[in-house]
């Protein structure tokens, strides 16, 4: 609360960036002892790593600080943002009491994932069963919306029209001022040569053991995109695109969907429902094995590119061009 009421007062927009990605770190821990640690997981790479990225490349096209307002000006959103609350607030007012046994999730759908997931699925992390096989259709959803955010920021802010290679000796003295010299400073491009392959690896141990631990393809993607982002932030944006051109990364984009929606169809035109994956094999243990495999590869094939490409664009962007 104390965070949450600094960010409200404080004009300095890096105090606020810097005390969001505390808040999201904050908010992780609560996860973890809430033992939802693959929403802590989550929560950590995103609010306490991507994001503030992101916002702090935002920056770089604005303003430090906040402009002045008017006290008037601000009545009329606080006046919002109370009827909103309150009507969040009363919304909540007919729902179950926190871990009410009596409840309808507690009832029937809870005990069943717990009590046949591993049998039904084959997967001992039950998170997993649920996110990619028995909610496959919301994840896809998910992952269509972290694909359409891509789509988005390109088309607000443009893309690069040449072709990165032919024009990366002009590119790197433009956009390398965003990321004020940090390639100059010997320790910190010391570490991030350190860190990066660890970064990596432990992004794809996140991927493929999302099966048996916290983890799976939207947490892999957002550690997997951070490593490029780190490596731009400190080596220049021109040496990371040069690294991951923007071609790759729409392609990326688009072939995540794809793999996602191809594993829906495979199970059509072997006669069963649209992700069901135990169509995929003999055994439907071991087609629930493929589908999840696949899918999840293409949800962090997917991350991965929006980040990178997100990142990539809000920083390489100039608008006094």
């Amino acid at each position: 609360m104390i965070t949450a009421y600094e960010i409200v007062r404080l004009r300095s927009l890096y105090a606020v960036v810097m005390l969001s990605g505390i808040f999201g770190l904050l908010s992780a821990s609560i996860f973890v002892v809430l033992d939802a640690v693959d929403v802590a997981f989550t929560e950590a790479s995103v609010g306490a790593g991507v994001t503030p990225m992101l916002m702090l490349a935002t920056l770089s096209l604005t303003s430090r600080d906040e402009a002045e307002h008017a006290p008037g000006r601000v009545l009329v959103p606080m006046l919002i943002c109370i009827v909103t609350g309150a009507a969040l607030i009363y919304g909540t007012m007919d729902m179950p009491m926190w871990g009410d046994a009596n409840a309808a999730v507690n009832q029937f759908m809870a005990p069943h994932f717990i009590n046949h997931s591993e049998a039904e699925i084959g997967l001992p992390n039950i998170v997993t069963s649920v996110l990619a096989s028995y909610r496959g259709y919301d994840t896809m959803g998910e992952t269509c919306v972290v694909f359409t955010a891509a789509i988005g920021v390109l088309a607000i802010l443009g893309r690069v029209k040449k072709p990165i290679l032919k024009k990366l000796p002009k590119l790197i003295p433009q956009t390398d001022q965003a990321t004020h010299s940090l390639k100059d400073h010997s320790i910190m491009r010391a570490l991030t040569k350190l860190m990066i392959p660890f970064i990596l690896v432990f992004s794809l141990y996140v991927q493929f053991h999302g099966d048996f631990g916290p983890g799976g393809g939207f947490q892999a993607g957002v550690i997997f995109a951070s490593a490029f982002i780190l490596y731009a932030l400190i080596f220049g944006i021109g040496h990371g695109r040069w690294v991951v051109p923007m071609g790759l990364l729409r392609v990326s984009l688009g072939v995540g969907v794809l793999l996602y929606a191809g594993v829906g169809v495979y199970s059509l035109f072997n006669g069963s429902n649209f992700l069901n994956y135990a169509a995929l094999a003999h055994d439907p243990i071991h087609g629930q094995h493929l589908g999840i495999l696949l899918v999840e590869f293409g949800v962090g094939v997917t991350v991965a590119a929006a980040m990178i490409t997100i990142f990539f664009t809000f920083i390489g962007h100039n608008p006094r061009k």
